[in-house]
């Protein structure tokens, strides 16, 4: 008899200790896991790894050049809208094609016509709307990482496709082929909604562009972080209390406490460099104010929460933004 790994099963050889039995977790039902396995086949595409890593080369030194345009940093959507642009503006084609689809299914005249229509109309919105969300996407894509990163190419060549099929139906559609501007319409449509799918597995699976420290809040009580004889003088130092992860920094005698974690993609503040008392992103170039967490620089648009501290006994402690609520005393109920 043999196991699942090729192995045959039986007595140990001699001079061998029979090891433990190795299980392995169940696997998922298919129609639980497809789309895991989905996101899966489509990573491991080569032609997919070609194209992004050549994109990258293209756009990043770009974006590095340019990361203090404010053009650039209102496109990320940044401080000032407190989120990305993206999501939204990719809501507006989806709807008015949507709004086609609608029209073209309720129109009952036989006779074709050239020019445009009401239809027509929401198909040309549609395509400038679908022009502003690629580029505030292709904003977005350039500080994204790895796999995400391929998804994400992935999601825009489906948009692009299904932009170019949207075109092509206003363009027919015009010429007075309304049979084919429906067929194209629709078609394009069906794109989209493949591209919005790889759009959510990104955004609710993969958590990309959004807040790392949205549920940062602990501890909960007065917690050591670092002796305060290791904690040299304007230099950026990690250390984690009760799991929080959490940038320490001394300037002229004054702490400051900041979390480690950039609300934007998880880089790790503490390798960044500080200046005038504002720590940068080594991942992505955001910048913010250790006084007050304050992003001075995007793509980041959360700030970063700032920990109270103090010094006891010779130890740095620190403690969430929420306290943990005092207990009643012994023998008395809390109202």
């Amino acid at each position: 008899m043999r196991t699942g790994s090729g192995q045959a099963d039986g007595p140990p050889a001699a001079g061998q200790q029979a090891g433990p039995a190795v299980s392995s977790p169940p696997a998922c039902p298919p129609l639980v896991a497809w789309h895991g396995d989905l996101t899966a086949w489509l990573d491991r595409l080569g032609w997919l790894r070609t194209a992004s890593d050549w994109l990258t080369g293209v756009l990043e030194p770009a974006r590095e050049r340019y990361q203090d345009n404010l053009a650039l940093e209102l496109l990320h959507g940044g401080r000032w809208a407190g989120h990305p642009l993206h999501p939204a503006l990719s809501d507006l084609p989806i709807g008015m094609w949507a709004g086609v689809l609608v029209l073209d299914a309720t129109d009952r005249d036989p006779a074709p016509r050239r020019g445009i229509d009401a239809a027509g109309v929401l198909s040309a919105a549609g395509i400038v709307a679908a022009g502003a969300a690629a580029l505030t996407g292709l904003t977005d894509w350039t500080v994204s990482d790895e796999q995400d990163r391929r998804i994400g190419l992935c999601h825009g060549l489906l948009n692009t496709a299904a932009l170019g099929l949207q075109s092509a139906s206003l363009g027919t559609r015009m010429a007075g082929h309304r049979g084919t501007a429906r067929a194209l319409s629709a078609a394009g449509f069906t794109v989209t909604a493949a591209a919005g799918y790889l759009g959510g597995h990104l955004v609710f699976s993969r958590g990309v562009m959004v807040s790392r420290v949205a549920w940062a809040v602990g501890p909960r009580r007065w917690a050591r972080a670092l002796q305060e004889a290791d904690l040299p003088d304007d230099s950026p130092t990690a250390v984690e209390a009760e799991g929080r992860h959490i940038l320490l920094y001394r300037h002229r005698g004054r702490l400051y406490a900041i979390d480690n974690v950039c609300s934007h993609a998880g880089g790790l503040l503490s390798r960044g460099p500080v200046d005038d008392l504002t720590v940068t992103c080594p991942l992505h170039g955001s910048r913010f104010e250790l006084a007050s967490g304050c992003v001075t620089r995007g793509p980041a648009s959360q700030p970063q929460p700032v920990l109270p501290t103090r010094i006891r006994n010779g130890w740095i402690e620190v403690r969430g933004s929420l306290p943990a609520p005092r207990r009643p005393a012994s023998g008395r109920t809390q109202p």
